[in-house]
């Protein structure tokens, strides 16, 4: 078997969007010799001193709580968890829709915790500063590979990094490698930089 190749992607558990590409990536993983590895950023981090509508700030100000608690989980038991961690929290902020319903973000963490066979205890690191300096350290990472007007996810394969590929519904089998294969050609160049249309469709989930 060939060497798996390592890809790098940062996400904050609260993006759709970020959800969507994680998935592909597994997708991925299965046709083509890759090994995804998982990297927190903040959508708070990011958007830090912007001017974004008040609705918005007031989302990605609960955001901040998941993300700590990634970063919890990984200190005590590894990076390994991180990848887990984010399926339980995806599927229960997304595809279970628990981010459109009103009710207690902290029980949806307690019981992705849970289901990842985690402490559980871990959820009151969402209202703690503790691992802050660590969130932050993670984005900066990602973020500085790409530039600050972009946002999550950003992907790194070896010393090829980009924003995206922003995507509405996971593509499966050999269809998903072949969004990969295309998307290395593209940002292998290092001249390239933007290949944009506007979205016309929510992300699907399913």
């Amino acid at each position: 078997m060939s060497e798996k190749t390592p890809v790098d992607l940062w996400f904050d558990p609260f993006c759709p969007f970020a959800w969507v590409t994680s998935r592909w990536l597994l997708e991925v993983e299965k046709v083509r010799p890759i090994e995804p590895r998982w990297h927190i950023m903040s959508l708070n981090v990011l958007n830090e001193g912007k001017e974004v509508p008040e609705v918005y700030r007031e989302q990605i100000a609960r955001a901040i709580g998941p993300v700590r608690v990634v970063a919890a989980a990984a200190a005590k038991y590894g990076a390994d968890v991180v990848g887990p961690l984010y399926t339980e929290l995806g599927t229960r902020f997304h595809n279970q829709r628990a981010l459109h319903r009103l009710g207690d973000l902290r029980e949806t963490v307690s019981e992705a915790l849970a289901a990842a066979g985690l402490d559980p205890a871990l959820v009151d690191a969402m209202d703690s500063t503790e691992y802050d300096e660590a969130v932050r350290r993670s984005h900066d990472t990602g973020i500085n590979l790409v530039g600050q007007e972009v946002g999550t996810p950003v992907i790194r394969v070896g010393e090829n990094a980009f924003f995206g590929p922003v995507i509405s519904s996971v593509p499966r089998g050999e269809d998903a490698g072949r969004l990969w294969d295309g998307v290395l050609l593209v940002t292998g160049f290092d001249d390239f930089f933007e290949l944009k249309r506007t979205r016309t469709r929510d992300p699907r989930f399913d």
